[in-house]
C-alpha cells in the first residue's frame, strides 16, 4: 500500500474519504456503530517521458490525472502542478 504522504495526487489534488456506514433507514430503527472504510483513488504508477526535458519521470498518480496529463501534454501539466 501507498504510505500516508504519497496517496494525495500531486496533480488533482485528490485524496482518500472515509464511506461505509448503515442507511438513514437502519440508522432510525436501530442503534449500531457503522463500519467505516477508507476508500481510495485509482493510483497508478507510471513512468512518463516529457520530450521538452528529453528524459522519463517516474509518478504515482490517479487515473484521472493520467487522462489530464494525455489531453494537455505531460510538460505543461506537470508545470502546472508544481512537478517540474
Amino acid at each position: 500500500m501507498l504510505r500516508d504522504t504519497m496517496r494525495i495526487c500531486p496533480i488533482t489534488k485528490k485524496k482518500s474519504i472515509i464511506g461505509g456506514g448503515y442507511s438513514n433507514r437502519t440508522r432510525a430503527t436501530q442503534f449500531n456503530p457503522t463500519g467505516r472504510v477508507r476508500k481510495y483513488p485509482n493510483f497508478q504508477k507510471k513512468r512518463i517521458y516529457i520530450p521538452e526535458l528529453k528524459k522519463s519521470m517516474r509518478f504515482t498518480l490517479t487515473a484521472n490525472a493520467l487522462k489530464t496529463i494525455q489531453k494537455n501534454g505531460p510538460y505543461a501539466t506537470l508545470k502546472k502542478a508544481g512537478l517540474i
